[in-house]
């Protein structure tokens, strides 16, 4: 049995000790150094930052933005996968080059620019405070970027599945008189919904964690738009 394990497993030890490694450098020491950090305070004043009006009011901020924002990517991310794999066009490469653009930009560039386009003079921001709605400094304003940084978790996840999905069954279920939305529902959906889920699960803690992006476009004003993060790290310094 012994003899299998290690055909079935070549270099086992080796392989699990340069993950441990892995773990324990980029998970282990970041953890471990913030424990460090906060050593010297004590369990109650500990509780007392944590459950403060002002941090419970950043959670809120953030929970809530990343919430909405993963909906919109959920729903947003799978139609844009379905279209670029179902759909041939001029300019779909193209498309699909520039969804990984908020992966390959600093955070701190995208926050600059969706700042400046969300502004009153913006591109799209000029829009919504003509209808009266305030897209910079507000929380708007941090959904749209949180938006923007979360979309590829949920495109590229769907979009792996959606190119592996066999044909034969939704040819079949026309065959059999089902209606467009009905093979969706029954055929196509059971096969991207793990898919989609882990997706949008994906958006959804990198949005609570985000900084960079989140950071201009905000305002980060406490009980108002203050995010987790900048709390975090205001509290750390």
């Amino acid at each position: 049995m012994n003899k299998t394990k290690q055909q079935q497993l070549p270099g086992f030890n080796l392989t699990l000790g340069i993950t441990v490694l892995y773990m324990s450098f980029f998970i282990g020491l970041p953890g471990g150094t913030f424990l460090f950090s906060v050593w010297h305070i004590s369990l109650t004043h500990f509780i007392d930052i944590i459950f403060s009006k002002q941090v419970l009011h950043a959670y809120y901020v953030s929970f809530l933005c990343s919430f909405i924002a993963m909906l919109v990517n959920a729903i947003f991310g799978l139609l844009l996968a379905w279209v670029l794999v179902r759909y041939k066009f001029w300019g779909r490469r193209i498309i699909d080059g520039f969804i990984d653009l908020p992966f390959a930009l600093p955070t701190a560039v995208a926050g600059i620019a969706l700042t400046n386009l969300s502004a009153s003079t913006g591109w799209f921001g000029q829009v919504l405070y003509e209808v009266g709605i305030t897209s910079a400094y507000s929380l708007v304003g941090i959904t749209i970027a949180l938006i923007f940084v979360g979309l590829p978790f949920v495109v590229r996840t769907v979009q792996s599945v959606l190119k592996e999905c066999e044909k034969d069954y939704e040819e079949v279920a026309y065959l059999m008189g089902a209606s467009s939305l009905q093979v969706f529902k029954r055929v196509i959906l059971p096969e991207i919904q793990p898919a989609l889920f882990i997706g949008s699960a994906l958006a959804f803690s990198r949005s609570i964690g985000e900084y960079g992006s989140v950071i201009f476009i905000a305002g980060n004003l406490p009980f108002k738009t203050e995010i987790a993060p900048v709390v975090i790290m205001s509290r750390l310094e």
